[in-house]
């Protein structure tokens, strides 16, 4: 009897142990899934900035190329046509 009562009090031990651990665990996942929001937030953010900065250097390249200072000390490169030559 004694050894059927040890039993008992370990099971009980073990079920509330798996319990506790289960909520834990749940809670643990509940913030991982909270801050994996948040992630995904700030990375579309910062994409939308990357976006919005990529077109604001656009336009200050073709500014800048059709600025007449620019064209003075950048002058447009001509390309050479070579004719080929024999039957290649």
């Amino acid at each position: 009897m004694d050894t059927l009562l040890k039993a008992d009090i370990f099971f009980v031990i073990a079920s509330v142990a798996t319990i506790v651990v289960a909520i834990l665990v749940a809670i643990v996942l509940c913030y991982l899934i909270k801050a994996g929001k948040n992630l995904y937030m700030i990375s579309e953010a910062l994409q939308e900035k990357f976006r919005d900065s990529e077109e604001f250097f656009t336009e200050l390249k073709d500014r800048l190329e059709d600025s007449v200072v620019f064209k003075f000390f950048f002058p447009l490169s001509r390309r050479r046509t070579r004719k080929k030559k024999g039957g290649m």
